[in-house]
Formats: C-alpha cells, sequence, structure tokens
C-alpha cells in the first residue's frame, strides 16, 4: 500500500495594509493547521516598501515551511480604482517572490474561496473563520484577531477543496448531491 503524498499549501489574502497568510499541510487526505498569521503594513507610509515586505515576508514564508503551492485571492473590481491598482499590486508581489521559489500559483475570486469555504459566496469574513476554526479544530484561544489571517487560511482551504474535489472524481460526473456524496462518503462530515 503506498503512502500518500503529503503537501504544504500557503495562502495568501494580499493587502497593503495589512497581508493576511494561512498554511496547511495535507497527511492522507486530511487538513492539518500549521501557522497563520499577518503582516502588519500600516506604518509604512511608503507604497514600494510595503511592497518591498510583502515580497520579503512571502518568501521567508516559502524558505521556512517549504510548501508545495501557492494559493492567493484575486483583487476584486471595486469603486475605488485606485484602492483595487494598489492590491493588484501587493498580489504581483506575492506571486513574484513565489515564482522565484518556483512555487506554482494558483488565484482564486474572493467569491469563490467564500462558497468553498462555507457554501456561499457572499458569506462574512466571520463566517468563513467560523467554519475554518470548525474544519481544522482551531481553539478558541488560537483564532487570530485580524480576520486577514483567516481569508489567507481560507484561500489555502479553498485550494485544498478544489484539487482535491478535480483529483477525488477523476473526471466523473454526478447527477447531483445524492450522488456526489453515495461516492464520497468518506469526505462527509457529520455532526458529533
Amino acid at each position: 500500500m503506498s503512502k500518500a503524498k503529503e503537501r504544504i499549501i500557503l495562502g495568501i489574502d494580499p493587502g497593503t495594509t495589512i497581508l493576511g497568510y494561512g498554511i496547511i499541510e495535507v497527511r492522507e487526505k486530511k487538513m492539518h493547521l500549521v501557522t497563520l498569521g499577518v503582516l502588519h503594513l500600516e506604518k509604512i507610509e511608503d507604497h514600494h516598501l510595503k511592497l518591498q515586505k510583502i515580497f520579503e515576508r512571502t518568501v521567508q514564508l516559502i524558505d521556512g515551511f517549504h510548501p508545495d503551492e501557492l494559493a492567493i485571492e484575486a483583487p476584486f473590481f471595486g469603486k475605488n480604482v485606485q484602492s483595487m491598482l494598489k492590491l493588484g499590486r501587493a498580489q504581483g508581489v506575492a506571486i513574484a517572490a513565489a515564482l522565484s521559489r518556483q512555487l506554482p500559483v494558483t488565484e482564486y475570486a474572493p467569491r469563490k474561496i467564500k462558497q468553498s469555504i462555507t457554501g456561499n459566496g457572499a458569506a462574512s469574513k466571520e463566517q468563513v473563520a467560523a467554519m475554518l476554526q470548525r474544519e481544522l479544530r482551531i481553539p478558541e484561544a488560537d483564532m487570530p484577531a485580524k480576520l486577514d489571517a483567516t481569508d489567507g487560511l481560507a484561500a489555502a482551504v479553498c485550494h485544498f477543496y478544489q484539487t482535491s474535489t478535480a483529483a477525488a472524481t477523476n473526471g466523473k460526473s454526478f447527477t447531483g448531491w445524492k450522488s456526489f456524496l453515495a461516492a464520497n462518503s468518506d469526505r462527509v462530515i457529520r455532526p458529533k
């Protein structure tokens, strides 16, 4: 019997005020929290220095935890074009840091991440954090004060779900939830 490959996924929620990150390890098709946290950038006034800090911290995370993949939240279009531009730069710098270490990158829309975690693409940050806390069995005392950290973790967990679903179905199609659940009963979490 061959041992399933273990992998580590780094998730990043880019930001120029606070950047959130989370790292999970996948062993035997189960997720385990490695770490999560934030990079505070609000005291740095020069936007270019913020980008440098994002690059450096992303490289530190990669060199320290040796992830196999990076999942990153894509910027979303808002009313403020300048904010979106800055967010896009922050995301680009984090991606460049990953590519400098030959790390594969997958980008997910915010709605896709929320949908993947909660089943609702319009879920609040608090709902996402609560689902992650339950799914990864994170003690209340270990939950971060800043939801940017759980947003970064959500990107990693979304990537796990997306890649696991693709691998688990092996190209199979299902007629609905009932047939999917029947074929994947080992993936169903039942309330205790």
